[in-house]
């Protein structure tokens, strides 16, 4: 069988056609990855990843490996050597083995200077050596057991004629069959249910998986049934049996590899070859994925040709659906394009808008020109009669093109699992929403309250009760599992106090958002007040609980250089403008935490918020929010003159005290402020350390009051005068999911996955000269290797 492989090596390449066809294998893959615009084009796609070529390989293979496989046996069969080679002692499987052997040495020799591919992404990387191993030798792995099939299958086609051309074009026709055609077919979702079981037919899907950097035994096993099958196939077309018995050894194969796939597919591995682990989903998910018990289908609406930083968001959003599917077979997705019918443009996007699927139009540089484009990044998942938006993107203010690529990446697996939590999960947890101490109004927190009822059960809960049946208003606040308390202005009795103070030693869960310092932004635009109002202390009286916890609100003003305009109108009527100016009590905070509550969210906007200490006790304490480094505090009572900041240019040296508390989660188990002293009431199960429970306080109250236009709220966290959208809705809802998440679904926010970019200086700067390298050094060293061959064979058959 060596005999048979050396053969076929020395045959292929002792005559000019061998590298022709490997040549222009060569070349096509230079130009359609270095040198073509399109998507291929590994320079304009900006990151350093060989997907592109991956993705281009399996079509040019379609060709490759037909002209090599072609002459392998159909070449014997015409010069009457076949015969010959049947009557050695050697077995027809040996034989079949023998010459696909040998073409796949010569496929791995033709891939072997595609390793420069590596290289070059390897060096313009940023940083340098950013490219993900792992998910390379996968891909590398993909592409073996491709062209191994493909190998399989053209010499099959050789083994039926003694016509090259013919064996060329069985060849071509059977690799497009299997590697497009089965896919090609489910796509037109003729069969329901089973247009999944076709495209498992077909190689492309199986390809596709093991090319993201997924060792799945299902693919393993199809590729190497598949293999195995043709070989099998050739060795009984060689062996001169009746087209009976041939057709009989050909049903059982067949049968035998339907049955080796199916065990294959219940009894199955994954291996996750990716350096940060991007498909291996975490546990909650799991979990989560598996409850669902009749078919979830999700409509992706990013089909298309988009730019390159949206085409990586299409092939992870279809990365992360995959291995959705790949637990539970009931969530079926897929992939459609709103906007193809360009005469129906204008009312789908109107439909769009209405329906809360907003579209974007995103401004691309894609080889030095800017390109407007309107992309739909939002899936819906359907269950049963109801259905869940999911929004892909997540935008940032300010973010390069890289930033909101990743940022958008790092929270796809949550945003699925999240959808999924709110079709398949009841609602369970409760919440009250503190009245009766000055808080703010229904309108003011509407659409924070709307959100958390697509969640969780959500009442208004008073403590006027407190006074005359202390006992029986804990018992009431004892069924809630979360108190929030929004800005109160009027301070709380000994009664009420104790009363939340028992609701936390029971486990309750708390979210604190008050103020020691009063001060609106609507005081300094009364009539009377000529833009000055004065900004005074404000007891509560809660000062001692939260001292108890763990943390002190201080009554300072914090003032920040980086913050948020205020918005002030000017002229009259139809003429009237609003101009941004400075305003350095609305502080702008963005975590660097990688904590999930904060984790890759929006800045969030503060309005006179205080600064927080926090205390030392067995309480874990994390800041989740903080002031910028350039800020500064400001003591009470002060007036703020809007003169005094507007038009004024503030003084630098004064903002030298760094960053300042203003969001703490607490957690752990918390010490009564009752402990040791004369309890307000009496209770038969006082009790004077929580169980282990949470809580987050946060020195401002105004970071969840949402604005209200024409009567109505708006979102919360929008300005509809700058169109910017703040992170103060997702900062409390994950702030709620945080405290009540009993499946861990919130850890699923930190999960760190690292896309890598390329140095696009440098690509610009050296393109030309990789071009050269990747298409021109392929071509060299096949021209050396020529070289070596013939002198080889010169020196052999001169002796």
């Amino acid at each position: 069988m060596l005999a048979i492989i050396r053969k076929e090596i020395n045959t292929f390449f002792a005559s000019a056609v061998g590298y022709l066809v490997i040549s222009i294998f060569l070349i096509l893959n230079g130009l359609f990855l270095w040198v073509f615009k399109g998507q291929f084009n590994i320079l304009d796609s900006g990151f350093a990843s060989l997907t592109p070529f991956f993705l281009v390989a399996p079509w040019i293979l379609l060709f490759l490996i037909p002209a090599v496989t072609m002459r392998s046996i159909a070449e014997e069969r015409k010069q009457g050597t076949l015969e010959l080679l049947l009557t050695k002692p050697i077995k027809n499987w040996q034989l079949a083995l023998g010459k696909y052997l040998g073409s796949l040495a010569l496929i791995c020799i033709a891939l072997l200077p595609s390793l420069l591919y590596v290289i070059t992404v390897y060096q313009l990387g940023n940083p340098v050596g950013s490219l993900d191993s792992g998910s390379t030798i996968g891909s590398y792995i993909a592409l073996l057991l491709l062209g191994a099939t493909y190998t399989s299958i053209g010499t099959f086609a050789s083994s039926l004629t003694n016509n090259q051309i013919v064996s060329f074009l069985i060849g071509l026709f059977l690799c497009f069959l299997f590697y497009f055609g089965f896919s090609g077919l489910a796509n037109y979702q003729l069969l329901g249910a089973g247009d999944y079981t076709v495209e498992q037919i077909g190689i492309q899907l199986h390809y596709e998986r093991i090319s993201q950097g997924i060792l799945d035994t299902r693919d393993i096993i199809y590729f190497l049934s598949i293999i195995s099958i043709f070989i099998f196939l050739t060795s009984i077309i060689l062996s001169k049996n009746t087209k009976k018995t041939i057709s009989k050894l050909a049903s059982f194969a067949t049968i035998t590899v339907v049955i080796i796939n199916l065990l294959g597919s219940s009894f199955y591995n994954r291996f996750d070859l990716t350096a940060d682990k991007r498909f291996t989903l975490s546990e909650a998910t799991k979990k989560l994925l598996k409850e669902a018990e009749v078919p979830i289908a999700i409509d992706i609406l990013l089909d298309g040709d988009f730019p390159s930083e949206f085409r990586r968001l299409q092939n992870e959003t279809k990365q992360i659906v995959e291995e959705f599917n790949s637990i539970n077979p009931k969530i079926q997705y897929v992939f459609t394009n709103p906007l193809e019918e360009e005469e129906f443009r204008k009312e789908t996007l109107e439909e769009l808008q209405r329906l809360g699927l907003t579209p974007m139009e995103v401004s691309v540089q894609e080889s030095g020109k800017t390109e407007i484009e309107t992309v739909v990044p939002w899936a819906i998942m359907n269950y049963q009669k109801r259905s869940v938006k999911v929004a892909l993107v997540k935008n940032t203010i300010g973010a390069t093109t890289e930033e909101r690529v990743n940022n958008s990446i790092q929270q796809l697996e949550y945003v699925f699992a999240d959808a999924l939590k709110k079709l398949i999960h009841p609602k369970k947890h409760k919440i009250a929403v503190l009245k009766g101490n000055g808080q703010l109004p229904d309108g003011k927190i509407a659409d924070f309250i709307k959100t958390l009822q697509e969640y969780y059960f959500v009442g208004a809960f008073t403590l006027d009760s407190v006074a005359s049946n202390p006992k029986k208003t804990l018992e009431d606040l004892q069924k809630f599992d979360l108190l929030i308390n929004a800005k109160p202005t009027e301070a709380f009795s000994e009664n009420e106090k104790y009363v939340m103070d028992q609701f936390i030693m029971d486990g309750g869960k708390s979210l604190w958002m008050v103020e020691s310092v009063a001060m609106e932004i609507d005081s300094l635009f009364k009539p009377q007040s000529k833009g000055s109002a004065i900004a005074f202390m404000q007891d509560l009286r809660l000062g001692d609980a939260l001292f108890s916890y763990g943390v002190r609100i201080n009554p300072v003003l914090v003032n920040d250089l980086y913050s948020a305009p205020l918005m002030l109108a000017s002229g009259e009527g139809n003429n009237t403008q609003f101009t941004p100016h400075p305003w350095y009590y609305a502080s702008l905070t963005k975590s660097n935490s990688n904590h999930p509550i904060v984790k890759n969210i929006e800045s969030v906007k503060f309005e006179f918020s205080n600064q927080i200490d926090t205390l030392k006790n067995d309480v874990k304490k994390t800041v989740l929010l903080t002031s910028s480094e350039r800020s500064k505090l400001e003591g009470i009572p002060a007036e703020i003159k809007l003169d005094n900041i507007i038009g004024q240019k503030p003084d630098m040296e004064s903002y030298t005290e760094g960053t300042h508390n203003l969001a703490v989660l607490l957690e752990g188990n918390f010490k009564s402020a009752y402990k040791d002293r004369v309890k307000p009431f009496s209770l038969s199960d006082n009790k004077d350390q929580s169980e282990d429970t949470k809580m987050v306080v946060i020195a401002d109250g105004d970071v969840i009051k949402n604005g209200i236009r024409k009567g109505r709220p708006i979102t919360l966290g929008y300005d509809p005068y700058l169109n910017l959208q703040y992170g103060n809705k997702e900062f409390l809802l994950n702030t709620v999911n945080y405290l009540l998440d009993d499946s861990g679904l919130t850890e699923v926010r930190g999960k760190e996955i690292n896309i890598a970019f390329l140095n696009i200086e440098k690509v610009v700067a050296t393109r030309t000269l990789w071009q050269v390298i990747n298409i021109v050094v392929p071509l060299v060293l096949l021209g050396l290797f020529s070289l070596f061959f013939f002198w080889l064979r010169k020196r052999k058959y001169t002796r």
